[in-house]
């Protein structure tokens, strides 16, 4: 495959995938995930929310950061959606094209956001291609755990800087002037299989 170019039946296979599927291209193959449960995606909304208050100029933050929630990154010959990411300001020379539905910018830093279905391929596939793409941090968010994990990226891979569960306050790289109070990514025990109390917990 040439590099920076999506094989094109790949990218048919991507576009035809049905509702509640995210598709990805991992070192040439066409990969397909369900979406995120409503664990999953409250911690990855609310790992935002956190950072981005603090961070992002839009939420009233310092503007040194821009976060994304689930871009597809078109890097080389892969195509990656992370669960959040964010870049920082200073890498982004111009406003994003609202047309466009990809980015080609790889990010500074990555959440994943695991579960049973997809956690072999965050760790093992995915990792690996951050980076090889240059992103310098990844953070791995277990919403049935109740676990982060923060690594950093070094000359031979990732290397875990970091291991913090449950109601722990968060001051991790690279956002260590931005505290992450990690009880507010979780569902009350009480709304897990409930969707009314599901949905009150949601801010």
């Amino acid at each position: 495959m040439t590099e920076g170019i999506i094989h094109l039946a790949n990218h048919s296979m991507l576009q035809a995938l049905p509702a509640g599927w995210v598709g990805e291209i991992l070192d040439e193959e066409l990969v397909a995930s369900p979406r995120l449960t409503p664990a999953q995606t409250r911690a990855a909304f609310m790992l935002g929310v956190e950072l981005g208050e603090q961070l992002d100029r839009r939420r009233g933050g310092s503007g040194r950061w821009c976060f994304l929630r689930a871009p597809e990154l078109r890097l080389g010959p892969d195509v990656l959606v992370p669960d959040v990411a964010g870049w920082r300001r200073d890498r982004v020379s111009s406003p994003l094209d609202p047309d466009v539905p990809f980015l080609t910018l790889a990010p500074d830093w990555v959440c994943e956001v695991l579960a049973p279905s997809t956690v072999a391929l965050d760790r093992t596939r995915k990792l690996p291609l951050y980076a090889r793409q240059g992103v310098s941090h990844v953070w791995l968010v277990d919403p049935a755990a109740r676990t982060l994990e923060t690594y950093q990226r070094v000359k031979r891979g990732w290397l875990l800087t970091g291991c913090y569960d449950s109601d722990a306050l968060v001051r991790a790289e690279p956002f260590t002037s931005a505290p992450v109070e990690l009880e507010s990514l979780w569902l009350p025990e009480s709304a897990l299989g409930n969707v009314s109390a599901m949905l009150s917990a949601v801010p």
